[in-house]
């Protein structure tokens, strides 16, 4: 890979649970390089580990063994305190429950977030980000106002607004209709390509990993094939 910027590097990275006999290996000795700017699918069915490595990079869940670099921070040396500190700032993550708050209005479900990181301009910041998600009419509305697909606009402003490198979407269609998936997925490249992030979508749908510059598939707790290799 030709890129001098490397914000995921991940060696040799294994995640298990139970000991002895009772062991299960979710994944095993995985080995990933992403560059800054890239949009990579990683592609498997249920069960293939593509969820799994997702927590361990970004730092939901500690790896059983490796080594993990995300945006400069050794993910490997840190507890899940410190997991949780380096998260903030760095990492943005869009899942498909979309968990929103249900008693803050979309603009606070953006905002406070951003003031519990001690941005002093969260309100604006947050209102700027729901406008470019093309939420700017809805600020006031709680989630149980809002579709689905409007949910999940806000659950990506939440992401984007703090300009992390990286940006964790997982299966962020699954609860949508298809046209509505389309449409939150062409807004979740827009902001990506005008907020300069690195995005990982995971998916078991084909169709949706091809639209990303590179796809990894996952099978076994094992990466398979890389089409950036």
């Amino acid at each position: 890979m030709l890129h001098s910027h490397i914000v995921i590097d991940a060696a040799d990275v294994t995640l298990a649970l139970g000991t002895g006999p009772a062991r299960v290996d979710i994944l095993r000795k995985v080995d990933l390089k992403v560059a800054k700017g890239e949009s990579v699918a990683l592609l498997g069915p249920s069960g293939s580990g593509k969820s799994s490595l997702m927590a361990v990079l970004s730092g939901l869940e500690r790896a059983s063994g490796g080594a993990i670099r995300v945006a400069g921070a050794d993910f490997t040396a840190l507890n899940e305190d410190g997991l949780a500190r380096a998260r903030r700032g760095r990492i943005g993550i869009v899942l498909q429950a979309f968990h929103l708050l249900p008693t803050m209005t979309a603009l606070e479900n953006v905002a406070v977030p951003l003031e519990l990181a001690g941005e002093p301009d969260a309100f604006r910041i947050a209102a700027a980000e729901l406008e470019a998600v093309g939420l700017g009419h809805r600020l006031t509305h709680y989630p149980a106002q809002l579709s689905g697909g409007e949910q999940q606009r806000v659950a990506i402003a939440r992401a984007t607004a703090p300009r992390p490198e990286l940006i964790f979407a997982d299966e962020p269609t699954g609860n949508l209709d298809t046209v509505t998936g389309a449409a939150v997925l062409d807004l979740l490249f827009d902001r990506q390509r005008d907020t300069g992030a690195t995005l990982l979508v995971i998916t078991h749908d084909a169709s949706l990993a091809a639209r990303c510059g590179r796809v990894i598939e996952m099978g076994d707790g094992r990466i398979v094939r890389d089409s950036g290799k």
